[in-house]
Formats: structure tokens, sequence, C-alpha cells
């Protein structure tokens, strides 16, 4: 059918001609005939059973509910490999051949051959339709769902420019069918461009391609030489029982519609799984249990009578299985596996998010079972990250899912929550050892007795913490003290009362503001303005626009919180990373893991534990004793690991390799010195983005600066969007709020560390106020300090107090905070004429120029680390010069010393001491301003 000719049809059918020469809608039986005439005409259906879209597609299509449009795509080895992407609209499936496959890349514009429409049913079909038929060839059911039009669909069609959204298994998002124009108009066929809109979906052309991702069915996981080999899905009519039959598909035809599964080829019946000792009269399998919960303890439990599981960072997951041992299963990779729900530990079905997971749990040979575990997404270095599983789920890659099984409630019509938790471990063990060895379910590994040895290993590998559990006990509902939980680190659910707008002015949020109930009240809990990526900061900014409103949630906000605040309804619950809770019960360098959907904000409570502390391990540690039982399942790589002592929390490469000849500083070195001092430097650098510099031969080799995201970097790195100075858009900074990332900048070579002079939170307003005081080599120490207390001098006479450091060389830094109130060109001017004040006061000592020539003899007063995108090395960082100094907080009287503070980096156990107290400590709890009259003629 020639271009015209389809623009045509496509204005008739939703009109027909009356005698009287005026128009009426045209019924949807006659709409339907009509969008199918081309269809129908190239086919014969006494050769080909393929669907001629009869009174049941009507029927469908008058019953369906408005809105829900299907679309589905199938891959097609015809004459050619290409991808049949068909639109649900009016009845029928707009269809479109694709030469190359539907691409994430937005710069891909790929040919759409737009063909004849199809009948609804066909959207079902999977198999393989026979040679010498229309489309000969084998054909899979490649992507299924849902879409929007964005506008008017019929006049997209009209115009040649329909956009639209998907929600598929595979496909999501923004995206747009363009009609090509010029010589491609007077094609047969209407040429069109499929191409990816600009959303959080979209990808760049580094990453793997979609088709090349996720090559096989979202209805039954197989390829295509599969589904060619299998042929239990085929359209013809040399079949017995289609011998005689009239042109019309009959009922056992095959073809189904959208979102059902294939049938299978008959099978023999599965055997199920009966293990010894289930005696007793059956019961009646629950729809839903009540999940057991952990409370809280802040020592490990000790002695035989306990095991140890790692804590994982997921979605709590209870699965039902229910069906008749007599029928055939479902192939394990379906999209909807037969008589497997999955539900959240409050209840909610959420098989429909974890399709590949069901399909792996219908390969259980049981008649009925309850199954209690955790989904994760694991890192390179096999610990869960909740951030990553909530990314996956975000973006439809379920592939990624792992299920960790810990417990077995019930089996085979058998109530098991009475025995003791080995003999369920024991049951479960033997069920989850039927699946494949790749398989994503697998058994939760656990450690009988030495507690505090396994808590210990647990922290050091990176993980949460540990679950402790009574091996006698029975399985409860809700908390009890037979399951207690020691966290490393701090992380709980809070309700999101609010947020701030980003400060590069991009549409996402700069900070959520946090909070939890008490006595009924929700109780502000401080703010967090770190772990967004650019995605998960767009989707919240648009749950949070819908859930505005002027009322304040919280009972009380101090002034602080109150800055810059948005309010919402209290409905979304956040899983939060921190590091400590401060006096006034306010959350400390917290940072945003992901939304808790399976939490209620109403039950959201303060966990009142601290992380738990881990007994010293001795000198010789004492081995765990084995476990109770050998469990079969593939371990976790964290559990597997836990029983070695002196782990590292991540993998480092050439550990014994000499980074600093001078003082003998090895890599093994530098991550271990960076672990031990964490909890003192992250407070300088966590939410900021940073400057490394990286050495990768190590001190005296080459070396290069590194301020944005890449591909590769270590776990807990972060990123955080800026705009650039020069306005060539938006780039992705490396920021960072854990040890375990801290020791990953170790790990790739990074020896300096250099954050920014405000937060991620609040970029355009530094909250610090830093003079570099760099000497001749001439200068005495004893004359570089008197400078130091020159410069705190001068600051206390403008009220403001400040704090010295060193540097990791010759130089001091004189740092003050300050309440992040004004931007970077007023304290940058203020800065400045602070130092020609002091040059001016006193010019044979100091000066503003940067000229090495004239510095003879002088102190270089440097305020440029006072503008936007400068930094300065971090409190405690090492620095990459001959020696490996540390860059350390100074107590003022320490100026008085006869010599220079050297602080070497491989000394660290010789100074470690002085850690037990923090010149700086002050400095977090200050809140102070430069005087308003120094800013005459500026506006705040």
């Amino acid at each position: 059918m020639a271009a015209t000719e389809m623009a045509t049809a496509r204005k008739d059918s939703r009109t027909k001609k009356t005698g009287k020469g005026s128009s009426r809608k045209a019924s949807s039986s006659e709409l339907i005939d009509r969008q199918l005439a081309r269809y129908r005409s190239i086919r014969d259906f006494g050769q080909t059973r393929e669907p001629s879209g009869g009174k049941a597609a009507r029927a469908g299509e008058e019953s369906r509910q408005p809105g829900a449009l299907p679309f589905v795509i199938q891959k097609h080895a015809a004459t050619r490999l290409h991808y049949d992407f068909r639109l649900g609209l009016d009845g029928v499936l707009k269809s479109w051949a694709v030469t190359k496959g539907p691409s994430y890349v937005t710069a891909d514009k790929r040919l759409a051959v737009q063909v004849e429409d199809h009948p609804m049913e066909y959207g079902g079909f999977e198999g393989t339709i026979p040679k010498g038929q229309y489309g000969g060839g084998t054909v899979m059911l490649w992507d299924e769902g849902t879409w929007e039009p964005v506008g008017d669909p019929h006049e997209g069609l009209e115009k040649g420019n329909l956009k639209f959204i998907l929600h598929g298994e595979k496909l999501r998002g923004k995206w747009v069918l363009v009609r090509m124009g010029g010589r491609f108009a007077k094609e047969a066929k209407p040429n069109w461009l499929l191409i990816k809109e600009h959303d959080e979906y979209e990808r760049t052309a580094q990453e793997p391609a979609i088709t090349e991702d996720s090559p096989n069915s979202v209805l039954t996981g197989r390829d295509l030489d599969a589904i060619a080999r299998e042929e239990d899905h085929v359209w013809h009519s040399n079949r017995p029982e289609a011998q005689g039959a009239d042109k019309q598909p009959a009922k056992q035809s095959g073809a189904k519609p959208i979102k059902n599964s294939k049938p299978m080829k008959d099978s023999k019946p599965m055997k199920a799984f009966h293990p010894r000792g289930l005696q007793g009269p059956r019961q009646k399998l629950p729809e839903f249990l009540e999940p057991q919960l952990a409370g809280h303890l802040s020592r490990p439990p000790e002695g035989a009578g306990w095991i140890h599981e790692l804590k994982l960072d997921g979605y709590r997951i209870q699965a039902r299985i229910e069906r008749d041992p007599e029928k055939p299963k479902k192939l394990r990779t379906g999209s909807s596996a037969s008589g497997v729900k999955l539900f959240t530990r409050r209840g909610l079905d959420w098989t429909h998010r974890m399709p590949a997971l069901a399909g792996e749990l219908a390969g259980l040979k049981v008649e009925s079972a309850i199954l209690d575990g955790e989904v994760v997404v694991l890192n390179s270095e096999g610990n869960s990250s909740f951030a990553r599983l909530q990314n996956a789920l975000d973006a439809g890659k379920t592939d990624t899912l792992t299920y960790f099984v810990f417990d077995l409630l019930y089996l085979n019509g058998h109530n098991l929550t009475a025995r003791p938790l080995l003999e369920r471990k024991q049951l479960l063990a033997g069920l989850i050892g039927t699946l494949p060895e790749d398989s994503p379910v697998r058994v939760s590994e656990y450690v009988a007795g030495g507690g505090a040895q396994v808590f210990t290993q647990a922290c050091r590998l990176g993980a949460e913490g540990i679950i402790a559990k009574k091996a006698d006990s029975a399985y409860t509902a809700g908390r009890s003290s037979s399951w207690v939980k020691l966290k490393c680190i701090l992380e709980q659910e809070f309700v999101i009362g609010g947020f701030t707008l980003p400060s590069n002015g991009s549409h996402g949020v700069g900070a959520l503001l946090l909070g939890y109930y008490d006595g009924g009240s929700l109780r502000y809990a401080g703010r967090t303005g770190t772990g967004f990526t650019q995605s998960s900061s767009r989707m919240l900014r648009e749950k949070l626009d819908a859930l505005h409103q002027q009322k304040l949630p919280f009972a009380e906000v101090p002034p602080d919180g109150r800055r810059g605040a948005v309010w919402t309804k209290p409905e979304l619950v956040a899983q939060v990373q921190f590091l400590s809770w401060t006096t006034d019960l306010r959350v400390r360098q917290a940072s945003f893991q992901g939304l808790r959907e399976d939490i209620e904000a109403k039950n959201v409570r303060r966990e009142e534990t601290e992380p738990a502390k881990a007994t010293k391990t001795p000198r010789t540690p004492r081995e765990p004793d084995k476990p109770l039982h050998p469990s079969a399942g593939r371990p976790h790589a964290a559990v597997a690991r836990t029983a070695s002592a002196g782990a590292s929390p991540i993998r480092v490469t050439h550990p014994e390799k000499v980074i600093d000849a001078e003082s003998g500083l090895t890599k093994q070195g530098l991550v271990d010195y960076y672990l031990a001092i964490a909890p003192q430097m992250l407070p300088h650098v966590t939410g900021r983005p940073l400057m490394l510099l990286r050495c990768p031969e190590g001190v005296g080799s080459q070396c290069f600066y590194q301020k944005h995201l890449a591909p590769g970097m270590p776990p807990g790195i972060e990123g955080v969007m800026i705009r650039e100075k020069d306005g060539s858009g938006e780039e992705e900074y490396v920021t960072l709020s854990t040890a375990q990332a801290l020791a990953g900048l170790a790990q790739m070579n990074v020896l300096e560390i250099h954050p920014w002079g405000s937060t991620n939170a609040d970029l355009e307003h530094p909250d610090r106020l830093i003079f570099d005081l760099d000497p001749d080599d001439a200068v005495s120490w004893k004359t570089l300090g008197d400078a130091a207390q020159e410069v705190r001098d001068r600051l206390r006479t403008l009220g403001l107090k400040s704090f010295v450091k060193t540097i990791g060389g010759k130089g001091l830094h004189v740092v003050s905070p300050l309440e992040p109130r004004r931007g970077w060109e007023e304290i940058k001017t203020f800065a400045r004429a602070f130092t020609l004040q002091m040059e001016s006061s006193n010019p044979q000592l100091y000066i503003a120029k940067m000229t090495k020539a004239a510095r003879k003899n002088k102190i270089f007063v440097d305020y440029l680390r006072n503008e936007r995108g400068a930094t300065a090395i971090a409190p405690y960082s090492a620095r990459a010069r001959r020696g490996v100094l540390a860059s350390l907080p100074l107590a003022w009287t320490e100026l008085k010393a006869a010599e220079r503070p050297r602080f070497p980096v491989a000394a660290f156990a010789d100074w470690k001491s002085r850690l037990r107290r923090d010149p700086w400590k002050e400095m977090a709890s200050l809140k102070q301003e430069i005087p308003a009259k120094l800013f005459a003629g500026t506006s705040k």
C-alpha cells in the first residue's frame, strides 16, 4: 500500500461516510475491520492460522480499560532479522518493522518501516510461521507492556510525529516516531525513525545495547534457536486437528492476548521435593505470614546457641509457592511464573517487579512452600547495596537481583514455624540445592558461634552488620529477642518531610529533610544532601512536587532547617546511611540510599542503638565454630570471607607495592591508613565535590588530577552534578561518604584528596573561609607560626573563630567555618581585601601575589582557595611528596613547638594517639558569619 493510500486509510478508519454526505464515527467493529483490511488481504487463512481479528478481538477491545494501551515488540527472524514494533490503538496493533531494533542512545535514529495494522491477538504470539507463508520464520516476544501517548496519538500519526512513553519490561521512558519526508515519502511503505528522547533511562553509546544486553524472550526466556527447535507454537493448518478449519482462527490456534503466558507442550508431572520427617495432618497454605523482625543489640551474643548471618541491605521478600504437582510447571525464566507470588514485608505483591526471580522459584520441586529472605543487588566485592537495588528496580534490570533465602516456613502442606531454626535451615538447604548452580536464588550462609569475631570481620569487609539468631528458636511474627541485629554503620528509614532546591539550578533536589515519628508527632532529624544520582534526584523531585504542601509537616524545625525548605506531605520513606546522632538528635553525615516502598511512613521510628562495638580480636584469633549445618547454597561473597581475619573491605591489587621509597610506604599501608583515619577525616570530605591527585607509579612519578566521576571507580564512590564555570553544561563530580570509599581511592592510587569549600547540598554558598600561608624556604617555622597567629587575631577582631592545620609540607592553613549564606564572589572579595590589608601592614613579610620571584623571604597569603571550584587539601589527607606526610589539624599552642610538626603516614602508629583529642572539634557546631558591614554595596 502506498504512503498516500495509508494516509487516506488512517483518516477513513475513524469516520464513515453516510449516504447524505455527512460523517459519523465508525463503530468499534467497523473501525477494526477497516484497519485490518490490508492485513487480511495478504494472508490465506486456509494455510495459516494467524488471527484474523474477529469477534473475540472486538469484544476484548470494547471491554478494555480506557487508557491501558498495550505495546509489544516481536523479534522476527524472517528474510532478515528485525524487530516488529507494535502499539495498540483503536482495537489494532499499529506496526513498524525496525531493522536494527530500538536503541536507548538518543543519537541513534533507527529506521522503522510502517507495515499493515495487526490484530490485537497477534501481540501474544511467540513461535514459528511456516516457510512459504507471509512473514515465515521464527518470532520471539521480545518486550511487552503499556504505552502512554504524549498528546493526541491520532494527530501524531497524521502529522508524522508520534510521541509516547513506554512502560515495558525492557523499554521504558520517552520515545518518538518521526515520519521521514523527501524521497522517503515516496516509498511503498512509509519510512519512520524510532528515536529515544532524553530522560533518566537513556544510555551512552559506550554502554551495552539493550538488544544485546537483553536478547531473549520476555515471556519464556528462550532465544530464537530454542523457539525454532521446540516448534510448540506454530501457526499453520497441516496438523490433524486443523484439517477442515475455516478461515477464522480456531479457539486452539495458539494466538493469545498480550500478557498471557505461553502454553507448554505435554510433559511429565513434576516430582515434588518430599524430605523425610514431615508427618502429621496437612494444613492449608496461608496467603501471607507476618514476618519475624530482629531486635537491637549493642554487642554480639556469644555461645554455640547462636548462629550469625550477614545483614543484607535489600528488600525483605516472602515467596509463596502453591501449585498442583500433577500439572506441568512453567519455564523458570518466564515473566509470570505459575503459582509463585512475591510479597514485601507489608504484604504487597511484588511478583510483577521481580519476574525473573519468580520464574526461578517456579523451578523448585515442591507442591507448596513459603520462603523468607532478602532480595539484593551485589557489587563487585560481593556486598549488597540498597542504592544499586533501587536503581535496578527503577530501570527494570531485574536480572541483576539475587534472592538470599534464610528461612523455610511452610513446605508441602506442613507448617514449620514451630520447629527449631536449624531444622528449618536443613530443609531449606536441601530444597534450594535442587536449583542450578548459577541460580540467583541462594541460601543465606551462616556461622555458628564466635559472634564477636564474625561481627568484626563483617565490618572489615564493608558489610552493614550481622543478624544473630538463636539456633533452637521458633519463627514468631513481629520483633523478638531470638533475632537481633548489630550494625557496623548506622542506617535506618526516615520520613521525607520536605526538600531544598539544588544550588546548580537543575531540576532535582538539593537535600532531603528527614524525620521520624515520636509519640504521634513527626520529629525533625536533619537533612541529607548526598547519595543522589542525576536520575534519582529528578525522580525524587517529581515525586515530592506531587506531595507539595504549605503546612509544616514536622512538630518543629530549627531556623537552619527551615532555610530554603519546600514542605511536602510526609508520605515517602528514605533509606539513609549516617555516621552518628548529634546531641539534639540530628543525623550527621547522612547519605541517601534509596526510597523504601515496602515501609509505611507512619511506622518509622528512631532506632535507639549506636553502631555495635565489636570485642577486641585476640592476637591469635579463635576460629569460629564450624557451621552446625554445611549449607548447600552458593555463598554470598562477603559471607564466604568472614572467617579470614585481617581482611580489607576492598580488594587491593599489588598491596606490597612501595609507593614512597623514602618512607617505605606500601599501597596496603595507604589503604590501612585511610581506613584507620576515616572517622576523623570523613566529617571534612563527606558530601563535598572532590579533586583527587592520582599517582599510579607512586611518589616521584607522573601524577594527574581527576575531579569527574568515571566508569570503573571503586564501590562507595558517588557523583554529584555540577554546573561548570565556563557554562559548558553539567558534569558529574566525585564525592563520597564512607570509609570504604576512602580505601577505594587508595586502591586507585589516590594520594591526595582536596574538597571544595562548599557542600553538595549548597554548592554556591561556601561554609569555610581558608587562608593558605605558603612560606619561602628562608622563612623560619617560628615566623610562620607567628603569621598564622596574626591571621587568627585579625579574624577574632571580626568575631570569627578559626583553626589551623599543617598541609603536609612547609605551609599552614587557617580555616574559619561560616554559615553558608553568602556567594563565592562575596567571600572571595572579602578574602582578597583581608589579604591585601595584611600585605599593606607588613609588606616585608606578606605578599598577595603568586609570582615566585617576588616571594623571597616572604609568606605568600593565598586567598584564591575561596573561589568557586577551588579546593584545599583535606585534613588528614596524605601528600604526594617524598616522605608522604599527612595534613593534620593542630592546637594553636602547637605553633610554639621548637620544630615544624611532621606526621608521616608510614609512621602512623607513632602518632595515632593524638587522635584521642580533636583540635577542630568545635568547628562543626560553630555558627558564625562575616559582619554584614564589611559587605557594603553587596547583597546577601
